[in-house]
């Protein structure tokens, strides 16, 4: 079987490359892998589905700017019933003495953007929430529209459903191999014995990007690491909260009556996950993050944790940024890589991107030149500083 775009991993980012490609107006054939066509592990159900403009870098800004005015039109774009639940809750960053410069330039970057961000310090906080504690916080940077949460699945059913209409191939399966000959890739091997031609292949394999990529004997430093979210329940429902994040790391966010938290995973020693490891690290919450919940929200001293779950990101180690774009060498093999958290809300933009790119032979919409392979192979980090 031959194809001319062979494109690996169908969740979101494979599946937004291909529905914009088709909405490019490309009619070549179009082959989609996915090796967990229920998406039970797959880092775009797993996340925890939230969109925001607060990145240090315009690129990432417009990526997501990009993603949030399809949500505002997205029954024109898939129909009438389209839903994903999108809840304009926010985002509110807090910083120390120590983060502010950061979170002062941070906000520069986005309202210069056109981001509707607010800085207020420690008492315009405190006002604004008056369930938050200001304890050892300076500032803090709280996006009053254009930022919030929403169904992750609803939206990957949304695009998978559109592709059923557009003439692409699923195919379930793994790929076992990547053939190449000098500075072209020509085919994929699968795990269920099959072999595809390849006019163009594609890397959309969220965690697992780095090793498709060395199927192809090319580098790419993104590797899944593993992430805890925690739901609990309280006593009080604060209906005005946004999705805080407190200077730890730690982040937490209602979700209908309940609450979901995360971000205890400590730096020293967070390695690639293994494979098939996605059992709660249960301590994490107990020892790290409920301290600090109650710490910055005193009412939540008084919690009671219900479930849990672990999922696995594609996580860039140069910079904690996105890879996209085609290897300067091997020009046929295109990234669409190492997002680092920041997949699912600019999934969209990648992909209509891309789908310029190989139209049009430029981008259009988005320049992502800043996110090329070149500074992979050159190790020079286009570094993104508000990773969460």
């Amino acid at each position: 079987m031959r194809y001319d775009i062979v494109i690996i991993g169908g969740a979101i980012v494979g599946s937004s490359v291909a529905y914009y490609l088709r909405e490019e107006g490309f009619s070549g054939s179009i082959a989609l892998i996915e090796r967990d066509p229920q998406f039970a592990h797959a880092a775009t159900t797993l996340s925890m589905a939230s969109i925001r403009q607060q990145f240090s870098i315009p690129e990432n800004i417009r990526l997501s700017q990009f993603t949030l005015k399809l949500f505002r039109r997205l029954k024109e774009e898939f129909g009438a019933e389209a839903d994903i639940g999108f809840r304009e809750g926010g985002y509110l960053i807090l910083a120390g003495e120590a983060g502010l410069p950061i979170l002062r330039a941070n906000h520069a970057a986005q309202v210069a953007e056109g981001a509707d961000i607010l800085l207020e310090d420690a008492d315009q906080l405190t006002r604004r929430f008056p369930w938050l504690s200001a304890e050892g916080i300076t500032a803090g940077a709280y996006g009053r529209s254009g930022e919030g949460w929403f169904d992750a699945h609803a939206m990957l059913m949304l695009f998978r459903k559109a592709l059923r209409q557009k003439k692409i191939d699923f195919i379930s399966a793994s790929v076992s191999g990547i053939e190449r000959q000098g500075d072209r890739v020509t085919g994929v091997s699968l795990d269920n014995g099959e072999r595809l031609e390849a006019g163009t292949v594609i890397n959309a394999a969220g965690p697992n990007a780095g090793k498709v990529a060395a199927l192809a004997g090319l580098a790419l430093p993104v590797e899944p690491r593993k992430r805890n979210v925690f739901v609990f329940e309280a006593r009080e429902k604060y209906a005005d909260m946004p999705l805080l994040v407190d200077p730890s790391g730690i982040y937490v966010r209602p979700e209908g009556s309940v609450y979901l938290t995360g971000g205890a995973e400590p730096e020293e020693g967070d390695g690639p996950a293994n494979a098939g490891d996605f059992e709660v690290d249960w301590p994490l919450f107990e020892e790290v993050i409920w301290p600090v919940l109650a710490t910055r929200i005193p009412a939540f001293e008084a919690i009671k944790p219900t479930r849990a779950w672990a999922g696995h990101y594609d996580y860039n180690t140069l910079d904690q940024n996105a890879v996209i774009g085609p290897h300067p060498a091997v020009t046929n093999f295109l990234f669409a890589n190492g997002f680092s958290g920041h997949g699912l809300q600019q999934a969209p933009a990648v992909g209509k991107a891309l789908a310029e790119l190989i139209v049009h032979g430029g981008y259009r919409t988005i320049d992502c030149s800043a996110f090329g392979y070149a500074r992979i192979a050159e190790g020079r980090a286009f570094r993104e500083l508000n990773v969460i």
